[in-house]
């Protein structure tokens, strides 16, 4: 059973870092549960405000149902409400409305809406795509506005009038006038979440935008890091924000920008560097080479 209430969660969101696991994989790229749980103990012992199992960075579009099932459970009874989890719920209509139920049932505290698979869609469409996940539970939902599924202004006004239970806007686009006109449609009616990759990025222009947070795919590995950084964002500490970015952020990008999809790979590359291995990233993802692998090393020795 959920331990937050759709409005505890969202004010539970707002208030810190977003925590986005790996989901680890042994070397037949099984499901390795051992050292998942290993993995979300040691980031459950720092201070951040939600956890997203099987999300992006988890690997989430890999997984069939029956594995996302299985990776929510083992997150709610690992974290045991240390702080909440959040599950996935992907695809058309019919299978997330399926995976949302699936999550409620397994303890999850909410649920993140990820683009339906493959198909474009108008406004109105993604409106009612939202609303019956909406329906299927009394989980607090976010909605993940990208790719295939970029809501605007009028849409999300409508989704939040319609829907009680739509607590968050997690952007994946980055476009100003967009997120201006949401904000200001809808103000502090929804919680506000950076998910653009490497978010720390645009972490400090996006607070102005009412972001307060975001998804933090380093604090995988560099979590002390990341919660600095995240500091320094809420601070509006600017001097020590592009520090951080020029002392590791931007060299980070540039092994990541080199080949699709390794905004995901680097992550668990990152786990093998500082000692805590994941596994291997599942096809068609590809994994770091080993002299990316040994550069990634020495960028991150040089912060922790």
């Amino acid at each position: 059973m959920a331990k937050y209430s759709p409005q505890e969660l969202a004010a539970q969101l707002k208030s810190g870092l977003l925590s986005f696991p790996v989901t680890h994989f042994d070397q037949a790229l099984e499901f390795d549960e051992a050292g998942y749980r290993d993995h979300l103990s040691w980031l459950s012992g720092y201070p951040v405000a939600g956890l997203f199992a099987a999300g992006g960075t988890g690997e989430g579009f890999s997984l069939t149902a029956a594995e996302i099932d299985r990776v929510v459970r083992v997150a709610v009874d690992e974290v045991n409400g240390r702080v909440p989890v959040v599950a996935p719920a992907t695809g058309g209509t019919a299978t997330a409305v399926a995976q949302a139920k699936a999550a409620e049932a397994a303890g999850a505290d909410g649920l993140l809406l990820m683009p339906p698979y493959l198909t474009e869609a108008g406004q109105e469409g993604l409106v009612e795509h939202v609303s019956a996940v909406c329906a299927a539970t009394g989980l607090g939902v976010i909605v993940y506005s990208r790719a295939n599924a970029v809501l605007n202004d009028r849409s999300v006004q409508t989704l939040a009038e319609r829907n009680e239970t739509l607590i968050g806007f997690k952007d994946g686009v980055g476009n100003i006038e967009s997120l201006t006109r949401i904000y200001a449609a809808v103000g502090d009616r929804l919680a506000y979440i950076g998910g653009l990759p490497t978010a720390e990025t645009f972490a400090l222009p996006l607070l102005q935008l009412g972001m307060s947070t975001y998804s933090s795919a380093i604090f995988n590995f560099v979590p002390q890091f990341a919660l600095d950084f995240y500091a320094d964002v809420r601070a509006q500490d600017r001097e020590a924000v592009y520090r951080r970015i020029r002392e590791f952020v931007v060299p980070y990008l540039d092994i990541r920008d080199r080949t699709k999809g390794y905004a995901v790979s680097i992550v668990k590359a990152g786990l093998t560097a500082v000692g805590r291995p994941a596994g291997p990233v599942r096809p068609p993802l590809q994994n770091l080479t080993d002299g990316e692998l040994a550069e990634l090393t020495t960028l991150i020795n040089k912060i922790n």
